[in-house]
């Protein structure tokens, strides 16, 4: 009886070693699959990370290249929209250049050859010259001349007081108003405002052309009613003064 009861328990004993032998293998075997899921899931992990630092280092330098291609593409456009705007103002200002056409001309004879009166009329000549008026608007001898003063370097020269030859400050000027005046007198629409004739005869025009000016006292003016503005051009040598006016138009 005795050994019926060692050999149940000797069996029992076998049957619970062999169950704790497989749960242990089961365990072991349990936690190095899981062991191994992780360190895989880790090494996916540093993978995809790495993966993705390369991915998005190239895409930081794509989009530095756009932006600077982008910028490059602006600076060009700005660069072509400066150069088309200079073009458009060139061809507009060659497009608002006037055109002079000549439409009067006179010369009158110099007969004292008198170097004080040569420097006087150069001056006069060189004041007017280029002098402009647009159209309803009305030309002053002694506006646009002014008055003969040594600051000017104007000189004493022979004039006509009251009939009387004297000598004094721009002396000569008259001769550069009188030639105005017969340009003017060639151009219907030029309306004459105010003319003085000279005390005396003068030797450089026919009677009743002449046109005296003396700055505050006598003045020769006329208004442009051409439809155009004109331009004065005035010059002088030692022989003659001559004066032409151009009528101006756009192109």
């Amino acid at each position: 009886m005795k050994k019926y009861i060692l050999w149940i328990i000797l069996a029992i004993a076998i049957i619970l070693g062999l169950i704790y032998f497989f749960n242990r293998n089961d365990n072991l075997e349990n936690n190095t699959n899981y062991n191994s899921t992780r360190t895989s899931q880790n090494m996916t992990a540093d993978l995809n990370s790495t993966d993705n630092n390369e991915i998005e280092s190239p895409k930081e330098e794509n989009k530095d290249e756009k932006n600077e291609d982008y910028n490059n593409d602006s600076n060009k456009i700005d660069s072509e929209s400066t150069h088309s705007n200079e073009d458009e103002k060139k061809e507009a200002s060659q497009k608002n250049t006037s055109k002079e056409s000549e439409i009067s001309s006179f010369t009158t004879k110099i007969y004292t050859k008198d170097s004080d009166r040569q420097n006087n009329l150069t001056i006069a000549c060189s004041t007017l010259n280029n002098t402009t008026i647009e159209n309803g608007k009305t030309f002053s001898f002694s506006k646009t001349v002014g008055r003969a003063t040594s600051g000017k370097g104007y000189k004493k020269a022979d004039v006509f007081r009251n009939g009387d030859v004297v000598e004094a400050l721009g002396g000569g000027l008259c001769q550069v108003s009188t030639t105005l005046y017969n340009a003017v007198l060639k151009i219907p629409k030029l309306k004459v405002t105010e003319r003085h004739p000279h005390s005396n005869k003068v030797p450089y025009i026919k009677s009743g052309k002449d046109a005296a000016v003396s700055f505050g006292a006598q003045d020769f003016k006329f208004v442009n009613n051409t439809g155009n503005t004109i331009k004065i051009k005035a010059t002088n040598t030692k022989n003659n003064v001559t004066v032409k006016i151009f009528k101006l138009e756009t192109n």
